[in-house]
């Protein structure tokens, strides 16, 4: 039977440095990622129904940050000032432009009424350079359910992540 015990000290740091260079490589891919596109967060995962049929709940959306010609009818992901949930809904409206900043209004495909709700207080609209976070380019359907999952049952992070690092100490090469 397998002990931690019986590993030599060697071993033990082996693991343990692989372990921290599987975390590093992920983080430098998610920079790498965040520079490319131009985006502090490039890859989100719909957490609600607010867009469908057009995205289902747990999809993953990637984003595109670069040019910030946003048109009607584009998908984006918009931060509101003071909560730290990204929000996925369609342009249905734009003013400015030129020389003027680039403001959009938003709704989700499967809402009534417009974002001006969801909005900061005191905002009717969103400033393209300041809010929006990136414009939808593409998507992977329903892979971001662990992502949910993983948020709406903290114990689950837990025994996953402790199952992972086992998995890195006890694993032999």
């Amino acid at each position: 039977m397998f002990s931690l015990s019986t590993m030599q000290p060697r071993q033990i740091l082996t693991q343990v440095l692989n372990f921290a260079l599987i975390l590093s490589t992920a983080f430098m891919l998610w920079k790498g990622l965040s520079v490319a596109t131009d985006s502090p967060s490039p890859i989100v995962v719909v957490l609600s129904g607010s867009m469908e049929p057009a995205f289902q709940r747990g999809d993953i959306l990637l984003l595109w940050n670069r040019g910030l010609e946003t048109k009607i009818g584009e998908v984006v992901v918009y931060n509101v000032k003071g909560k730290d949930i990204p929000i996925v809904h369609r342009v249905v409206r734009r003013f400015g432009g030129g020389n003027t900043p680039v403001k959009l209004l938003t709704k989700g495909d499967n809402n009534l009424a417009d974002d001006t709700e969801l909005y900061a207080r005191g905002q009717s609209y969103l400033d393209r350079p300041q809010d929006v976070i990136g414009s939808v380019v593409g998507y992977i359907p329903f892979v971001g359910y662990v992502t949910i999952l993983l948020s709406e049952h903290p114990w689950l992070k837990t025994v996953m992540l402790g199952l992972m690092g086992v998995m890195v100490v006890i694993q032999r090469e």
